[in-house]
């Protein structure tokens, strides 16, 4: 709730003034308005607000309502103005839609003279499509202090916020765009219908085709209906004329051309000069007037319905056994191959011979000309570029025609002029065959004809479309029978086509313009989608601009060709199509410039090489602390009990499909599966568990194997499922975003607005600008998902098909908003959800089951940190090797790096950094496994295998890693290919290491899945939790190579530089003390003694290291220099791998050292200390030898002892006659412990070594104090 400070104020109320203070008051703000009485001051009042007398000086925000450029002054200046008693760090927010100028001086004189430090304007309107129908939309502008001091106002104030960051008067400038848009759009539209009228085609047939096609738009999906029923006033047409004014004056400004704006605003005056010549006109007798065509009539036809008369003709449509196809293109090749798959027989022709080819590895019969490919067939169908190519296939050298049997039909699925296909069809029937034709123009592109879910709209007799029912219908998921005769199929076609590429050639002009205006050009589009100047068109094609992309899904030449027929036909016809035929000149302009086979949003290059300006646009950074703080108030009541109690209630289990193992990095206490045999899948669902994952390594896979393996693990799943009568089963299909994207959250990721981010220190960086996206296999351009969705899917579901959950829907209606959300969209929707917290994703979570509860179904594509919200798991702390019992293991641990990403890179330089002393690496030279011959891939396995063997059994962690430099293929699935060579070398590595590591972790999703399932042959593995925020940790099942063992699943993409390191080192061994000298002063801090034992043999030493560590006790292997002699140097190295693979701190040390060249010897073959033995020699040079050994010591760390007296008996074939041995002169001690800079004193105070005397040890203690 908002504090005493959190005053919203109100100078000036409209409708939407209401709507916003009413969701202000929600959002815990309180709000006043200075305004007149009367019945919105009194509504005002109603829902929560007060009122004012007086200007409102301070509080949060102080919204003006300007209406008028003229009212500035006294809403700002006069004596009872704005600006009175205003607080400096108050925001003023200028609700208006004037000009941009007026905006701009206006807040200069704010800033400068009124001294308010925080200004930005907003442009208020209602949404019109899907969710946001209806609600409230702002768009803003000003300074970045400004906005981000805004932000959350604006947020709480409305369902929808686009913020345009720098000058003021952007939101004004939108709405330009917008009318530049609808004014188009209006023109267009009136033309298309005007047209199709001339053409014999009713007009309601044509609005309810083209308002499900790409012709579509929001106007003439909202403004046809009301001409077709004689509604509107020439009113209407002035208001569109003075809108249309305004825009072009403002391009004017700014030496920007409009034409198509142009044109349609002559034909709005046009049309009105008619209204005044005519007196009151009604709006569509004014259009009657001007194109000459009487609508009214035509509308009040009878009306039919294309698609029942579609059923009617597939329901009793003739049997087909043979079916030519000439034009095996882009379209063709789909349609035919999908013919052949539907078992038809199908002979194909085109000219281009390795088409041929693929067609008869996909199925198909060949024919190596048109007459061949037409022999003996019931149907021929014709799918070629234009009309001059139908002509040739059909009459020219070794034609169609003369080997068409009689009675065949013929399906001209072209798109061609009306003209061509009624004069071809009085062409066919005077070859006195009884050949029939089917006017049959198709859309949907290259991927829905493979689908066989194409758009259709077919024309032609009865026996004709009788005949050739079945494969219109197998060709088409919506099926229109137009009636009129051959050709009335092309003239819809037609329709379309002028339609859609009108708004193809308006997009450019509007997107073009608004680069001029100096607008981000990515968040207007986001703007434009949900408002009046949308099309299909428009959200279909502006991406492409955007991206800079202009790789052709239908090519500039394509409506060159199109829009040359809606010219011809309206020049037939005697209709002037003003719009239509300037956006033709348009496109040939581009096809002109060289841009003809680019895809048709390269029109946009005509705008761009005129002005100079530039529409390709970039997403902007944002500051994540501000963002985050202006979204709205998450949820208030956590979901999780009721997700829980609601799992458990259930009778459905879990089963997320991910595509590598990283998919895990959120859940605990779960069992991921590597195989889906419907043995193991029975064994899995005995257990009756909420969920279990199954790993389908499906991402080193094209898309029609990875597919293949789908089906089938689902046809294993059902068959289970039957099996254990578990009938209620749910499907999650997970998978990463290569991108991969980690856990949209705990990976740092967030989805606001549609838009995907990843955070970066403090800025959020959309996802398509950064280092993911550029994955050689599983690169993307789109940050926003709706839009990534149409690039994934190749157009196939455009951007403007894809519904969205934003964030003000979770946190302001909760759970029971998004079932409600979700039960309404259609079967077979696609819908993308936004999240910025985890109680976000549990919030959905809990709105999904309760759709599901419903009855509704869902199949996600998502990220890791969903499933634990959709099994209402409660993260728990990172898991560290003494909470699996594995600190007593004596291998070493074993780190593989396959990952690319840069992030890897960074993380394992930072790993070298951090961890040199406790790792050992190996490098795989990529080039060797993957690009030379097969005895380099093997010698190169071999080494790496052979040298990580012997490190892990010296109980040393060991790093295999790709050589960084990245090499990638041709296109991605070389790319793939390549990868596949690299991982499976790594895998192969792995196979060969006998050793049982201490623990497994594996960098990289395709790495960590190949390891598992084919080094490790994992076949189930129990997910204990994470060893690091986003990292999986797993136990390897009694199956496997390396039963129990921890493997660590360790995305490429997730964590900080020093992320990798960090879990290293928390995995690392015990630390020993790294010297025989911290043992000893931690023995005397401790006050307990430090068991030095002389060891001659490898029993010795593992008795030693054994009791000490059943002890839990440190300890000092001595070699004596009797032993070394006998021992050597395999003695000393026994010793010293078993203190550095001891559990408890241990050293190796020489004892008794009375010769320099051993003392030397044994410095160099890395004892932890020395004992310098002078006591046979003089005091001085006792102390000469001593300071010697000393020196040469100490330069390599070692701690070094000497001896100041001498002991009676026999060690170690050493003797000591009595007459020889002295106690230590305590006076000579101290002398002797300066000048030779040694670490400890051997002292001698009465005892021998061997057989004590029959009066026991002679002791004299005393010489210790």
């Amino acid at each position: 709730m908002g504090s005493s400070r959190d005053v919203v104020s109100f100078v000036g109320l409209s409708e939407l003034s209401l709507e916003m203070a009413a969701s202000l008051v929600r959002a815990g703000y309180e709000v006043q308005a200075l305004q007149r009485a009367g019945p919105l001051m009194d509504a005002f009042v109603k829902l929560g607000g007060s009122r004012c007398d007086s200007p409102i000086g301070g509080g949060k925000a102080l919204i003006v309502l300007i209406s008028h450029a003229d009212d500035i002054n006294d809403l700002f200046f006069s004596s009872a103005g704005a600006c009175k008693e205003l607080e400096r760090d108050t925001v003023v927010i200028l609700h208006s839609n004037i000009l941009p100028s007026h905006l701009q001086k206006l807040e200069k004189h704010l800033t400068e003279n009124a001294e308010v430090a925080f200004v930005v304007d907003a442009y208020v309107l209602r949404g019109t499509f899907e969710h946001l129908s209806g609600k409230l939309m702002i768009s803003s502008s000003g300074k970045s202090d400004a906005i981000a001091r805004a932000r959350p106002i604006l947020s709480a104030m409305s369902d929808k916020l686009y913020v345009f960051v720098g000058e003021i008067g952007a939101g004004s400038k939108y709405k330009l765009v917008n009318d530049l848009l609808e004014g188009i759009h209006l023109v267009a539209a009136v033309e298309a219908i005007c047209l199709g009228i001339k053409a014999g085609i009713h007009p309601w047939i044509i609005y309810d085709i083209i308002s499900n096609a790409a012709g579509n738009s929001w106007v003439f999906k909202n403004h046809i209906p009301g001409l077709l029923g004689g509604n509107g006033t020439e009113e209407y047409l002035l208001d569109f004329i003075r809108k249309l004014g305004t825009v072009l004056n403002v391009a004017k400004l700014h030496t920007f051309p409009v034409p198509l704006l142009s044109v349609a605003h002559q034909q709005l005056i046009l049309a009105s000069a008619h209204g005044h010549r005519d007196g009151d006109l009604n709006l569509v007798k004014i259009w009657e007037e001007v194109y000459g065509v009487n609508i009214i009539s035509a509308a009040n036809e009878e009306k039919y319905f294309p698609e029942q008369l579609a059923e009617e003709i597939a329901a009793n449509s003739d049997t087909v056994g043979r079916i030519g196809f000439i034009g095996l293109g882009a379209m063709g090749f789909g349609m035919a191959t999908h013919l052949a798959k539907s078992n038809y027989c199908v002979s194909g022709f085109d000219v281009y011979k390795p088409t041929l080819d693929r067609f008869a590895n996909a199925g198909g019969l060949v024919g190596n000309s048109p007459a061949e490919a037409s022999k003996d067939v019931d149907v021929l169908v014709i799918m070629v570029q234009n009309e001059s190519q139908a002509e040739s296939v059909l009459y020219g050298d070794l034609g169609a025609i003369p080997a068409l049997p009689s009675g065949a039909s013929i399906i001209l699925s072209s798109t061609v002029s009306p003209g061509f296909v009624t004069q071809l069809e009085r062409r066919l029937q005077s070859e006195g065959k009884d050949l029939k034709l089917v006017d049959a123009p198709v859309s949907g592109g290259f991927k829905r004809a493979a689908e066989g879910t194409l758009t259709i709209m077919a024309s032609g007799s009865d026996a004709a479309l009788k005949s050739t029912g079945s494969i219109l219908s197998a060709l088409s998921e919506k099926l229109y029978i137009i009636k009129g005769g051959c050709g009335a199929g092309s003239v819809v076609k037609m329709v379309n086509q002028l339609l859609a590429g009108v708004h193809i050639a308006s997009s450019a002009e509007a997107m073009a313009f608004g680069a001029r205006l100096s607008l981000n050009t990515r968040t207007l589009f986001d703007a434009i989608t949900n408002s009046t100047g949308s099309s299909w068109m428009f959200e279909n094609r502006v991406p492409h601009m955007l991206d800079n992309d202009y790789t052709p899904y239908s090519a500039v030449d394509i409506f060159v060709k199109d829009l040359g027929i809606v010219s011809r036909e309206c020049a037939s016809r005697k209709v002037p199509l003003h719009i239509a035929t300037v956006t033709h000149q348009l496109f040939l302009a581009g096809s002109a410039a060289g841009w003809g086979r680019l895809d048709d949003a390269g029109v946009v290059k005509v705008y761009e090489t005129l002005t100079g300006v530039k529409v390709e646009g970039k997403l902007p950074m944002l500051k994540k602390e501000v963002i985050l703080q202006s979204l709205p108030a998450e949820w208030s009541v956590d979901p999780v009990d009721d997700i829980q109690r609601l799992n458990q209630n259930s009778s459905k289990t879990l089963v997320v499909l991910d595509d590598d193992p990283t998919g895990t990095q959120t859940v605990h206490d779960i069992e991921v599966l590597t195989e889906w045999t419907v043995e193991s899948l029975v064994e899995q669902f005995k257990k009756r568990p909420t969920c279990f994952f199954i790993l389908t390594n499906s991402r080193s896979l094209s898309s029609d194997k990875a597919s293949a393996l789908i089906k089938d693990i689902c046809q294993n799943l059902q068959t289970a499922v039957i099996f254990q009568r578990r009938l209620m089963l749910l499907f999650l299909y997970l998978v990463r975003w290569t991108h991969g994207s980690s856990a949209p959250l705990q990976g740092g990721r967030y989805t606001i607005d549609d838009v995907h981010y990843v955070a970066d220190a403090d800025m959020l960086v959309p996802a398509g600008d950064t280092e993911f996206a550029k994955d050689a296999a599983f690169g993307y351009r789109s940050s926003n998902l709706r839009e990534w969705v149409e690039e994934k899917t190749g157009g196939r579901i455009p951007a403007g098909g894809v519904s969205s959950i934003s964030i003000p829907l979770l946190r302001k209606g909760g759970p029971d908003a998004v079932c409600q959300f979700l039960c309404s969209l259609k079967k077979g929707s696609t819908c993308v959800i936004n999240a910025a917290s985890e109680r976000d994703m549990y919030v959905f979570a809990a709105g999904m089951i309760k759709a599901e509860l419903q009855g509704k179904h869902f199949l996600c594509r998502t990220a890791a940190s969903f499933v634990s919200a959709r099994i209402g798991i409660i993260p728990k702390a990172p898991v560290l090797p003494k909470d699996l019992g594995i600190t007593k293991e004596k291998t070493g641990g074993l780190i593989v790096v396959g990952s690319y990403v840069p992030k890897t890179t960074k993380q394992l330089l930072e790993l070298k950094l951090q961890c040199a002393q406790i790792i050992k690496s190996i490098e795989i030279s990529v080039d060797k496994v993957a690009m030379k011959s097969s005895e380099e891939r093997e010698e190169e396995i071999e080494k790496a295998a052979e040298i990580a063997d012997a490190f892990l059994k010296a109980r040393t962690d060991t790093l295999i890693m790709t050589s960084r430099e990245l090499i990638t293929g041709k296109n991605p699935s070389e790319s793939l290919e390549i990868n596949f060579r690299v991982s499976s070398a790594l895998v192969e590595v792995v196979r060969r290491i006998m050793t049982k590591p201490r623990y497994i972790l594996a960098k990289g999703g395709i790495t960590s899945s190949d390891l598992a399932t084919k080094a490790l042959e994992a076949k189930c593995a129990k997910i204990v939790g994470q060893a690091l925020a986003g990292v999986p940790l797993w136990q390897l099942g009694p199956e496997s190579r390396h039963p129990g063992v921890p493997y660590i699943v360790f995305p490429g993409n997730v964590g900080s530089s020093t992320a990798l390191a960090e879990v290293i080192k928390s995995w690392a061994p015990p630390v020993r003390l790294a010297s025989t000298k911290e043992i000893l002063r931690n023995a005397e801090k401790g006050c307990y003694a430090v068991g030095a034992f002389n060891v001659y043999n490898l029993e010795g030493v593992e008795a030693v290291v054994a009791a000490a560590e059943e002890e839990q006790s440190p300890a000092i292997l001595q070699i004596h220099p009797a032993a070394f002699k006998q021992g050597g140097i395999p003695l000393v190295a026994c010793c010293i791998s078993a203190a550095e693979q001891a559990n408890v701190p241990v050293t190796v040390h020489f004892d008794h050292g009375a010769s320099k060249d051993d003392l030397v010897q044994a410095i160099n073959l890395g004892f932890h200390s020395v004992m310098a033995d002078g006591s046979h020699l003089s005091f001085d040079d006792n102390i000469s030898y001593a300071k010697f050994i000393s020196s040469l010591a100490h330069s390599k760390g070692l701690l070094v002892e000497a001896e100041l007296g001498r002991l009676s008996g026999t060690e170690d074939d050493l003797t000591v006659e009595d007459y020889e041995a002295r106690l230590t002169d305590v006076n000579q001690a101290e002398e002797f412990i300066d000048r030779t800079g040694i670490d400890a004193l051997a002292v001698c105070i009465g005892n021998v070594h061997g057989k004590y005397p029959p009066g026991g040890p002679n002791l004299r203690l005393d010489l210790l104090k």
